[in-house]
């Protein structure tokens, strides 16, 4: 069931194109004036508390459900009929690329490097460089909504990622798209010269091997090499975090690769392979600290210098995928 509070907007914090956030009552929440309408201080709202209510480790905030001062009667998108979150409470219709047909079958060795967690792809983006237009593909497995993501902002601030994909129930991306693949077909058809996938920030987990957001990685990797890409992994390898299954090469990779078989994987030149990796494509990362300055690098409350192999290793990732740009 959902849990819902009504309140009143008593502070707004931050605006973003796509993201507002406020207190509601003096909680920290979120909202996004794409689904429910513009938001002021004073308004009566219904919030969503449930996540902070669990104390969910990515749930530090509520979030706007509805708007009943000015976000009744709101128009929906002309001309579209595409539900996303279809036969929800928060169903709404977006245009989505595939309505406009495409007559291309092949990727035709478009580079796609496959996150499978959001806090790697700033490094991933800044090791493939400058001066490239980058697509950012965000797939179900973290959260939902773009906007929410501070490091593509920031991406999109310095020029690394041009354009923004929200796949299947993600939301509020320059365009939508029904699947991965029409994703990456988007993107070629477009001229991009490479291609960033993740989930979203808070990356759904359980306690099983394959009950997590970074599993859909694995369709990515498939669905790339099927259509004729270059998927290149970056792993989620981590010397800094306290949990065991992520210590090392972190368990929700080991899923990954048992699921997606073979697979290029980028790997600082300068580290130590770890046994549960069979084939890495080594390349010197040599400089990675100065080329992601100034970029949000944040894993689990870990700065690059708290965890630096974890971005290490998501900038080999990149760098791998630079050399395969056409």
């Amino acid at each position: 069931m959902l849990s819902l509070r009504r309140g009143s907007v008593t502070a707004v914090t931050e605006r973003h194109e796509g993201l507002v956030r406020l207190e509601v009552d003096g909680r920290p929440c979120v909202a996004y004036p794409g689904l429910t309408g513009a938001v002021a201080l004073g308004d009566d709202v219904l919030v969503n508390v449930q996540a902070v209510e669990l104390g969910l480790g990515s749930g530090g905030f509520d979030v706007l459900y509805a708007n009943l001062t000015r976000g009744l009667d709101l128009e929906g998108e002309p001309g579209a009929h595409v539900m996303k979150l279809p036969y929800s409470p928060l169903q709404h219709a977006v245009r989505h690329a595939e309505e406009e047909g495409t007559e291309l079958r092949s990727l035709n060795g478009l580079p796609i490097v496959c996150c499978s967690l959001h806090s790697q792809v700033a490094p991933a983006a800044a090791g493939l460089g400058e001066g490239k237009r980058v697509a950012y593909v965000q797939v179900p497995g973290g959260a939902l909504p773009l906007s929410l993501s501070d490091s593509v902002r920031a991406l999109r601030e310095r020029g690394l990622v041009e354009t923004t994909v929200a796949v299947g129930a993600c939301i509020e991306g320059d365009v939508a798209c029904v699947s991965a693949a029409a994703a990456f077909v988007w993107a070629e058809d477009r001229g991009f010269d490479a291609v960033i996938c993740s989930v979203g920030p808070g990356i759904v987990g359980t306690a099983s091997p394959w009950g997590h957001g970074g599993v859909a990685v694995a369709e990515a990797v498939l669905t790339a090499r099927a259509l004729g890409g270059r998927p290149v992994l970056a792993v989620r390898y981590s010397e800094g975090d306290p949990r065991e299954r992520h210590r090392g090469l972190s368990h929700h990779t080991q899923a990954v690769l048992a699921l997606a078989g073979d697979v290029v994987v980028g790997w600082p030149e300068q580290l130590d392979v770890p046994k549960e990796l069979e084939r890495v494509t080594p390349v010197d990362t040599t400089g990675w600290e100065e080329v992601c300055a100034g970029l949000p690098l944040a894993h689990m409350g870990r700065g690059a210098d708290d965890d630096p192999r974890f971005f290490a290793v998501a900038y080999a990732a990149g760098r791998v995928a630079s050399a395969h740009l056409r």
